[in-house]
């Protein structure tokens, strides 16, 4: 990959990213290519730039230098209204779920349906979009629950279906199994393959968990003080004998 090379058929094109606070420089040159449906990993140690890298992708935090193009447009180049609406397309699972605890289930997914009436117009009866994203991820029947009645894998389903009900063409991951138990694991990361087979998304994966990487990816970047130190397959870096790159297997 070249690093000041645009790859026009990525839906999502970093370049030379870098970003610091003070003294710390946390991306000191990231470059990352997203194609069409494809499951994106990025693996790297806890304060290695993983979520500031999310963060400066979708415009909540800005980046000091380097490019970042999503869906063919640079993202500098957007004013606040522009960004917002290129978000539209952007589905975003939080580590926590970040449910609003004093919204039902159905409430949390009606919650951006009203948010983003450019998109999908004004909606007198949500109900079959919501029942729809909750039918994706096999949770019809709590539709009418409160956040304090589900528990963490519920949790995370239903979040994963408040992003679904955007119908984005991009969803990004942070941290989707962490906190839950393993068989509860295994199943977020069957939904998540289930949801890219349904809605033909691209996703892009932020995971500690080493069994979701080899399941969910089909490549993986391993970052490393700031930069790509390694990019392959699971296959293919699982076997590489750098110390550093068999830290994260172990």
């Amino acid at each position: 990959m070249k690093k000041n090379t645009i790859n026009s058929n990525a839906v999502i094109t970093i370049r030379d990213l870098k970003k610091s606070y003070g003294d710390n420089y946390v991306l000191n040159g990231f470059n990352l290519d997203l194609y069409e449906g494809e499951n994106l990993v990025i693996m790297g140690k806890s304060g290695s730039g993983k979520s500031v890298m999310i963060k400066c992708l979708i415009g909540l935090e800005e980046h000091d230098s380097g490019t970042v193009i999503i869906m063919g447009k640079n993202i500098d180049d957007l004013d606040h209204d522009e960004l917002d609406e290129l978000r539209t397309e952007i589905g975003f699972l939080f580590q926590g779920s970040a449910l609003y605890d004093s919204m039902s289930v159905r409430e949390n997914l009606e919650f951006p349906l009203r948010r983003h009436t450019k998109k999908f117009g004004e909606i007198n009866d949500a109900s079959p979009l919501v029942m729809e994203a909750l039918e994706s991820v096999g949770l019809a029947r709590a539709v009418d629950l409160m956040p304090s009645e589900l528990s963490g894998g519920m949790k995370r389903r239903i979040a994963l279906a408040r992003t679904l009900i955007l119908k984005p063409q991009i969803i990004l991951y942070d941290e989707p199994t962490t906190g839950l138990d393993p068989i509860t694991s295994k199943e977020i990361v069957l939904l998540m393959k289930s949801v890219q087979e349904k809605y033909k998304t691209s996703s892009i994966i932020i995971t500690h968990d080493v069994d979701c990487a080899r399941a969910i990816s089909n490549r993986m970047i391993l970052l490393v003080d700031g930069i790509n130190y390694a990019e392959g397959t699971y296959e293919e870096l699982v076997e590489m004998e750098d110390p550093k790159i068999k830290a994260f297997f172990k």
